[in-house]
């Protein structure tokens, strides 16, 4: 073999190489959470790794509101039919970015909170304790469900040209995976990983 395609096989393999490592750590994770039961109710507490690409960042200190919404639903199988989902909730947080303060500012049921630094508004963000998510008497307790949940970012609240980008470009889909885990209504009170 000559060394020109010597040369071209290892420049071939460099390119492909690169292309196949991941660029960067952007998107959510789900660093922790727990679903417990108080009183009749099921709660759920947990925490988001979120990490937004330089374009993101900068639309965001630019003035451009993001919308992150959090999903919870329960599924209960059926062999007969679809899947029932008698519980689906969801949650926004809304950060914004005000340049006469120079703060980052949270907003999610009626919390707000004003944060320096993105890192730290991304924290705020991705922090959820308490919410409620299910009503115990909507539950059967000799049935199995499943809970799910994650996070992500709402891309048709965007202002409509960001929406057209976000289409073209693989940086403004942010979201998690989903986790899913077993719940049985009259089980354990805690479900924590």
């Amino acid at each position: 073999m000559s060394q020109r395609i010597k040369q071209f096989i290892f420049l071939c393999l460099m390119v492909l190489c690169a292309f196949a490592t991941p660029a960067s750590a952007e998107g959510i994770k789900i660093k922790s959470f727990e679903l417990e039961r108080v009183d009749n109710d099921w709660l759920l507490n947990a925490s988001f790794q979120i990490e937004l690409s330089p374009g993101l960042e900068d639309a965001v200190k630019k003035g451009v509101v993001l919308y992150f919404q959090t999903e919870f639903d329960l599924t209960r199988s059926r062999w007969y039919w679809f899947d029932e989902k008698p519980i689906v909730a969801q949650r926004q947080t809304r950060l914004s970015y005000q340049p006469l303060t120079q703060q980052f500012r949270i907003a999610s049921e009626g919390f707000t909170f004003s944060a320096k630094t993105i890192s730290e508004a991304l924290q705020a963000v991705g922090s959820i304790g308490g919410w409620d998510v299910i009503d115990n008497n909507q539950l059967d307790p000799s049935k199995l469900y499943t809970a799910g949940f994650r996070m992500n970012l709402d891309l048709s609240k965007l202002p409509k040209p960001f929406q057209v980008n976000a289409l073209n470009n693989r940086d403004w889909n942010v979201s998690s995976d989903w986790i899913r885990f077993p719940l049985q209504p009259n089980g354990p009170s805690l479900i924590k990983r």
